[in-house]
């Protein structure tokens, strides 16, 4: 399958080849797979793709984030700790908490995420403090 096809009951099957990839800092890349503009869905999925030794700038949601790490090891770099993930573990992130993603192992560090939101939620950014 390497188009999007969607039936006249709604239901819908969307390769990633089919999604136009967000680009992000050090050959990263994200991509918003499902949402209220591609399906009609309440809520916005996606998947990532973290380069090793990259970092994300530290955001907040208006919503919450749903996410789980498919492959890679790393952390969440909050304002003062840091939540370490590995591959097989899901993270719940509330509305309104700063995060970073940080992948600190040789592989790309994938996730799969979703937000209560219909597309992506607004967010806001700042650099991460070294």
């Amino acid at each position: 399958m390497d188009r999007a096809v969607t039936r006249p009951d709604g239901v819908a099957a969307i390769p990633v080849e089919s999604v136009d990839p967000i680009d992000l800092p050090g050959g990263s890349w994200s991509r918003i797979m499902l949402s209220g503009t591609s399906v009609g869905a309440g809520t916005a999925f996606g998947v990532s793709s973290f380069a090793p030794g990259t970092t994300t700038a530290l955001m907040t949601h208006e919503s919450e984030e749903l996410a789980y790490v498919v492959s890679g090891t790393g952390h969440l770099q909050m304002e003062d700790d840091i939540v370490a993930y590995t591959a097989g573990t899901a993270l719940y992130i509330p509305p309104k908490v700063w995060h970073a993603v940080v992948n600190t192992g040789n592989e790309p560090v994938v996730m799969v995420f979703a937000f209560a939101h219909p597309e992506y939620p607004p967010t806001e950014r700042r650099s991460v403090s070294a």
